[in-house]
């Protein structure tokens, strides 16, 4: 029984631990796909607090030299639900 509770006290500590991250997609246009990819990013923590995020198309498509946008993924990781980052991905020419 002391094996048992020992062993789920160790998982349920190892999932508390863990991140979760997801990319969706946002958008994609005619556009054939294009060989630059542009990243904008930002954190936030405990849900409330941003500081100088700026996760925007237009930000991660000027980081790459992106006039002809392809396609805009959104990628979101969080950790305890304490720090999140918040990045959007575009590709294109």
């Amino acid at each position: 029984m002391k094996k048992v509770l020992v062993g789920a006290v160790a998982a349920v500590v190892a999932l508390s631990l863990t991140s979760c991250s997801m990319t969706l997609p946002v958008a994609a246009t005619s556009n054939p796909i294009g060989t630059k990819v542009g990243r904008s990013s930002g954190n936030s923590y405990l849900h409330l607090l941003y500081f100088g995020v700026d996760a925007s198309i237009q930000t991660a498509a000027k980081n790459a030299g992106i006039t002809k946008v392809s396609t805009v993924d959104i990628k979101h990781t969080d950790i305890l639900g304490l720090i999140q980052t918040h990045e959007v991905i575009v590709t294109g020419e």
